[in-house]
């Protein structure tokens, strides 16, 4: 039998559940909403709920390209900074939600099979320190800590929105 074919065990089983778990937790947020309390911003901020989603999808998709094949892997797609907080003429929560659902799917298989020690050296950019490398293994703790947080923040703007709480 292939490795692939077989449930991942061990660490990667726990990476895998953390995600799914707080992939769930930001998915929970937005259960019941239409496409017009998902594109509100409900708060000082230009986040809206359906933003969130999106951004969270496009910033797995780009981490997930980085831990297969590194800092050129991650940059062959284009990303529009401001859109992807916000959901623009064209989106709907269950197409952004799809997309998430999609990433998300091609991550876990990444989880996997790639080797969690394989490192690649951070793009030059100014918030990075100059010439660090991340293993595969950092890149999934990194996307943990990104879901959790914007969970979070997606919970505040669904709490605003109309009371609602993921917990609590």
């Amino acid at each position: 039998m292939d490795v692939t074919d077989q449930a991942p065990t061990g660490e990667r089983a726990d990476l895998l559940d953390s995600l799914r778990r707080h992939r769930g937790f930001l998915r929970q947020t937005v259960t019941g909403l239409d496409d017009e309390q998902a594109a509100r911003r409900s708060t000082a901020s230009e986040l809206c709920l359906g933003g969130i989603v999106k951004h969270v999808a496009i910033t797995e998709r780009s981490w997930a390209r980085f831990a297969a094949g590194g800092a050129e892997a991650m940059r062959s797609e284009p990303v529009d900074w401001a859109g992807q907080f916000r959901m623009v003429e064209g989106d709907t929560l269950a197409g952004l939600l799809a997309e998430f659902d999609r990433v998300a799917a091609e991550t876990d298989a990444l989880v996997a099979t790639l080797d969690l020690d394989t490192a690649h050296p951070l793009p030059d950019e100014p918030w990075f320190a100059p010439g660090a490398s991340w293993t595969v293994r950092r890149v999934l703790l990194h996307l943990i800590a990104e879901i959790s947080q914007h969970a979070g923040h997606a919970d505040v703007i669904r709490e605003s929105i109309d009371g609602a709480k993921t917990m609590g």
